[in-house]
């Protein structure tokens, strides 16, 4: 492969797609236009190549990070005087991207992590802006008279490294707002902040505009229920309905750091719609998916889909929040970022980092003594410590995690995963009842949060009710595909499957647990006890030896201490079901 240290330029339309709904051959012919007139002649006089064009985006190959940024910074220029006169809805706006790096050359093509890069930051960029990495930067800064701006490093798509990003603004101009009136951004709040924009009906019919606007509605209904998100009041966000907005100025207006937008499209009896969440910081899509759907009752759908987008949302803004929280300085960490962080730690279910974790918390507590969520979290933590036996059964460490879980649930009765926290916790004291209850409240107060119903399965399943606990696991499921406990959801459902006997089904979802990266010990575990009961002993092995790679003290003296509270008839079928397959007293 030929291979050469390339200025890699991406460009692209902002908002493409409206202008061509609005006026598909007015708005080609004046991007042919600006292409002829003013971007093509620069790219030439700077000694630039098109490697290709995207419909409404371009690849520009330079030999000089200098030229790069100099065709970039004057055609921006020169777009936005041509734009000047025009009104807003029909300027023609790029974001532009830069960066140096090495490509690999195909025939007139050119491809690798330099030109990745490139595309990244040209998605970073302002309207009319443009966004180098920190090599183009360090390339320019003393060469040529072009204010940048410190941006910071990004994470970024499909780049397992932060670049440092550096960005030029071209003058503020109104054509990114839906106000003439300029004001300071609002303060964010000291939660995650969200605010969903209409969802734009482009089914051609304005009858449909009740459903497009139903579906935004019940997104923000059922968003409020998170008692740890901050979200935009649905009579603010509708303010933007039908106007062309760009996302970074409708979060500094509203003062929130992410923004849901999606689409509604009907054809005949299905339907389309499409949502994506954007960290407006940095422009970055936190979570993007499409749904098509038959429309049979129109209000069933409704809620399906608004259980499903919501339930995708939670665990992806839940992420990007502790991404965050992780890149913040230690010493410039809040209580809620301390508590994100702890998450983080949490959330790679390893000794270690469990450790690392309840430090967090606790320092979170220190901070802030009336911090529900971090109790919340301690009683999490211990619950589940016990259970993958990283910490001691003893009565000690329970009664610390209700402690825990009774101080969240003072902090706020209202919050759900307080209740789910605290459920957690009677499970494993044994006390069933009041464990169900607390499940039950936790998913009333949002019927949204997928947590609560795996921790209800679970609860169901330690009391012998493994039938009726079946249906909550598959919910949990279904809402939260892209949880990072979903390891844990789908081991209890297996766990389930072999207190009925149906060992073909455990198998597989005790495979399907086992997969994910961050899984634990009971998923191989778990499948050994049911290779025993379906005889195959040639697979009990493997299944054990998995198992005790990732946890080697394993016996069946500790892991009956980590079963705690399961009925007694249970764990002695599974502790003989381990002894079968090998595992030491």
């Amino acid at each position: 492969m030929e291979r050469r240290l390339s200025a890699i330029l991406a460009a692209d339309v902002v908002g493409y797609s409206r202008l061509i709904r609005a006026d598909e051959e007015g708005t080609i012919a004046a991007l042919k236009t600006l292409r002829a007139d003013l971007i093509d002649p620069r790219i030439a006089e700077y000694n630039g190549r098109i490697v290709k064009l995207m419909g409404d985006g371009m690849l520009v190959e330079f030999a000089s990070v200098v030229d790069a940024v100099r065709a970039a910074v004057e055609t921006q220029q020169a777009v936005a005087e041509h734009n000047a006169d025009l009104p807003r809805d029909k300027r023609i706006e790029f974001r532009v991207g830069i960066n140096l790096g090495d490509v690999i050359v195909d025939g007139d093509d050119i491809h690798g992590d330099g030109v990745n890069v490139a595309a990244r930051l040209e998605g970073l960029a302002e309207p009319g802006g443009v966004c180098v990495s920190g090599m183009v930067y360090e390339g320019v800064r003393d060469r040529i008279d072009v204010p940048f701006e410190d941006l910071g490093e990004q994470e970024v798509k499909n780049i397992d490294r932060p670049v440092r990003v550096w960005q030029w603004a071209a003058d503020p101009s109104p054509s990114a707002s839906i106000s003439d009136e300029k004001s300071e951004p609002l303060p964010l709040p000291d939660k995650p902040s969200i605010a969903v924009l209409p969802f734009e009906n482009m089914s051609g019919d304005p009858e449909q505009e009740y459903f497009s606007d139903g579906v935004t509605e019940d997104i923000i209904t059922a968003l409020s229920k998170f008692r740890w998100f901050f979200v935009i009041a649905r009579n603010s966000s509708f303010t933007y309905k039908g106007k062309s907005v760009d996302v970074k100025q409708v979060a500094r207006e509203l003062g929130v750091r992410y923004v849901l937008e999606g689409s509604v499209r009907k054809a005949g009896s299905r339907v389309r719609i499409s949502a994506q969440l954007i960290d407006a910081a940095t422009g970055n899509h936190v979570w993007a998916e499409r749904y098509d759907r038959e429309l049979a009752d129109i209000f069933e759908l409704q809620d399906e889909m608004t259980a499903t987008i919501v339930g995708a949302i939670e665990p992806e803004l839940g992420s990007a929040e502790r991404a965050r929280a992780k890149r913040k300085p230690p010493d410039n960490l809040d209580a809620w970022d301390r508590y994100q962080r702890g998450l983080w730690h949490l959330w790679r279910y390893n000794r270690d980092d469990y450790g690392e974790a309840e430090k967090l918390f606790q320092s979170s507590i220190d901070l802030d003594p009336g911090f529900g969520p971090a109790y919340a979290g301690v009683a999490y933590l211990l619950n589940s410590g016990v259970i993958m036996g990283w910490m001691d059964a003893s009565d000690q460490t329970l009664g610390r995690a209700l402690r825990a879980g009774q101080l969240a649930l003072s902090a706020d009765d209202k919050d759900p995963f307080a209740h789910y926290a605290l459920g957690r916790v009677l499970t494993m004291h044994g006390d069933f009842e009041a464990a169900i209850a607390e499940l039950e409240k936790a998913i009333d107060l949002n019927p949204n949060l997928a947590s609560a119903y795996y921790g209800l399965g679970f609860a169901l399943t330690w009391s012998g009710r493994a039938r009726e606990a079946l249906p909550h696991f598959h919910k949990a499921i279904r809402q939260s595909p892209h949880d990072p406990a979903l390891w844990t959801f789908e081991t209890m459902t297996g766990f389930a499957h072999i207190q009925l006997g149906e060992y073909a089904e455990a198998v597989e979802w005790h495979r399907r647990a086992a997969r994910h990266p961050n899984s634990g010990f009971w998923a191989n575990l778990n499948l050994a006890v049911a290779f025993v009961e379906q005889e195959e002993s040639g697979k009990v092995r493997a299944a054990m030896d998995a198992a005790l790679e990732l946890q080697p003290n394993l016996s069946v003296t500790a892991v009956a201490g980590m079963l705690g509270s399961l009925r007694r008839d249970l764990k002695g079928h599974y502790l003989d079901g381990l002894r079968k397959a090998g595992l030491p007293e």
